[in-house]
């Protein structure tokens, strides 16, 4: 990484602290991706966003509110960056995903708490991630009642604006969530100064659609056998969309999927083509957490899609662009965002209906239900899960862990096992 020890500075930054993450991070990302064989040559673009992670992006984040614009830090999927961007802003995601803002987290939260809030909130309280530092807003919602307390410890120290995420998904529900969106609007229009216009918000829904769009054509090389992308690689990739520029981001995910289509029409792969195929589904895996993909992919499984938040949630089902009022915009956002199926919602039997389809689309042997501990959504909504994949006849393994390292080598012998049974 270059020398960003300044802007860190000027940030505020713990820089004791963030030099000892800056220490294990290169590490950590050349065992588990470096280490691969035959990997994409696009994947170099990726991978250098990870070795700049704590530099380039926010440098560039920083730039934008030099020139008098702003920045806004969200933590979910429903939050919709169509009208961020729409209003010269920029938006970017927050989700901690390691286990080093853990401990900063547990100074002001239960224990109990789901690993992903209290890294979360540590990233910022310990002052160990510029992105956190630089935020000038922070877009929360109400999808768990851990995030809800979080909202209220944050804003402490950062503006919130919380949006009010409906629990289901009838037509007033919809019509509550355009509304929400509404209001965030005004909220950012405020924050920004700027107003937001039909032209300057159907210009940005077709900037994330094609980001979306860039998405879908990746996760789609990856129904073919053998798979030409490791999994993990379409992790990083995925988890990297949420922060990167949505331009570039899209033009190097594009040029990478071309790589890619030259492989499947040579039938080359990375992973042999008699590998288990693997669909994960639970809880979203925020960078840098890619712990259960490599255990799964260094056991001989090919992990071929992901139903997550870091999965196909995040990017199916555009925003309609045909639409050309403001009005008739925000109800074709509504309408697009409430399609996503979070475990938050009763019921939601839409998240299984899309698993099964899934399984089929990407020629599934087996799923791996994966929540984080102190989840309860997922963790409860796992029995409903494990009762369809079984009645359809699909073995699935249900893992329920957290961010430490501590049980690497145990889901590795579960991992294992069921790979094993699934070869039989």
């Amino acid at each position: 990484m270059a020398d960003y020890r300044q802007m860190w500075t000027d940030l505020g930054m713990d820089l004791e602290k963030h030099d000892i993450l800056c220490q294990v991070l290169p590490d950590a990302f050349g065992s588990v991706y470096l280490s691969q064989e035959n990997r994409p040559e696009g994947m170099d673009y990726f991978n250098f966003v990870v070795a700049e992670i704590h530099g380039v992006r926010p440098s560039e984040l920083i730039a934008h509110q030099q020139k008098g614009g702003k920045v806004f830090g969200t933590f979910c999927v429903y939050v919709p960056d169509e009208v961020i961007f729409a209003a010269g802003a920029i938006a970017t995601g927050l989700c901690g995903g390691s286990q080093f803002w853990v401990p900063g987290g547990e100074k002001v939260l239960p224990a109990n708490t789901c690993p992903l809030i209290k890294a979360s909130v540590g990233a910022r309280l310990d002052g160990t991630c510029p992105f956190f530092k630089i935020a000038d807003m922070y877009i929360g919602e109400t999808t768990c009642d851990g995030k809800k307390k979080a909202w209220e410890i944050l804003n402490e120290h950062v503006p919130v604006h919380v949006m009010d995420l409906p629990q289901m998904k009838r037509a007033k529900d919809i019509k509550a969530w355009e509304d929400e969106i509404k209001i965030l609007i005004q909220r950012v229009e405020e924050q920004c100064g700027t107003k937001i216009t039909a032209a300057s918000l159907a210009e940005n829904i077709k900037l994330i659609n094609g980001k979306r769009q860039a998405l879908a054509r990746l996760y789609n090389t990856r129904k073919n056998s053998p798979v030409p992308i490791s999994g993990k690689d379409v992790l990083l990739i995925t988890q990297i969309a949420f922060y990167d520029d949505p331009a570039r981001f899209t033009e190097q995910v594009n040029a990478l999927c071309d790589e890619l289509d030259a492989r499947i029409a040579k039938s080359e792969g990375v992973i042999p083509a008699d590998a288990p195929r693997i669909l994960i589904t639970g809880t979203p895996m925020a960078i840098p957490n890619w712990k259960l993909h490599h255990v799964l992919e260094s056991s001989g499984a090919a992990v071929v899609v992901e139903e997550l938040c870091t999965g196909t949630r995040y990017f199916e089902n555009p925003v309609d662009e045909s639409k050309t009022t403001i009005d008739e915009q925000i109800k074709a956002l509504a309408e697009r965002y409430m399609k996503i199926n979070c475990a938050c919602f009763t019921p939601n039997t839409g998240r299984i209906d899309d698993i099964l389809r899934l399984v089929k689309e990407y020629k599934v042997d087996g799923v791996v239900d994966c929540n984080l501990q102190f989840c309860g959504t997922y963790s409860t909504e796992s029995y409903l899960v494990d009762r369809a994949l079984k009645e359809a006849g699909i073995p699935v393994l249900h893992i329920e862990t957290d961010y430490s390292d501590q049980d690497f080598e145990q889901l590795r012998t579960r991992v294992q096992a069921f790979l094993e049974m699934l070869e039989k």
